[in-house]
């Protein structure tokens, strides 16, 4: 188990709120709750389904990212506005929090990859750019940002303002 020190946790809110995050916290990875009715959602509800590689069936179940979490203790969870590129912002947090020591840094979006307009089935062309979006692997958005006192809420239409998440996975 890796200690995250006060330091790096604070500089790591720091930065997330100076990429454009509104809000971050370091959270237990305990509290990132995966669920297999996720990715149901993704395949009957969500274009994306099949067309991406960061999207389902590419990405693990929620079984296999299970597996994954259990080797993480911590996370850094931000949170976002509309119109604020969740995924750039968790690309670059995941590069400085691994640069920082935290060798597993592993981050995870929000929505599909648009990278480009059609993706590569046969191996993605901008590896070090795109990821897969928290939802792709299981993880119930909606119960991971309450546990951690954060908004969200079903939008009724489309007048209604969004909460957006992203992950880093540390440790």
């Amino acid at each position: 188990m890796v200690k995250i020190s006060e330091k790096d946790f604070n500089n790591f809110i720091h930065l997330a709120k100076e990429l454009g995050a509104s809000e971050a916290k370091i959270i237990p990875s305990s509290t990132i709750k995966t669920a297999g009715w996720v990715r149901m959602k993704c395949q009957y509800g969500c274009d994306g389904f099949g067309v991406g590689l960061c999207c389902p069936p590419f990405t693990p179940t929620p079984q296999e990212f299970r597996e994954v979490l259990n080797d993480y203790q911590n996370g850094l969870l931000i949170h976002c506005q509309p119109d604020t590129s969740v995924t750039e912002i968790i690309r670059k947090l995941e590069r400085e929090i691994f640069l920082s020591g935290y060798y597993k840094a592993l981050g995870f979006g929000a929505g599909s990859c648009g990278l480009c307009e059609q993706c590569n089935l046969d191996g993605c062309l901008y590896p070090n750019e795109a990821r897969p979006s928290m939802e792709a692997c299981g993880i119930d958005v909606y119960a991971t940002a309450r546990q951690n006192s954060f908004p969200i809420e079903v939008l009724k239409d489309y007048s209604c303002k969004g909460n957006y998440y992203g992950l880093v996975l540390i440790d």
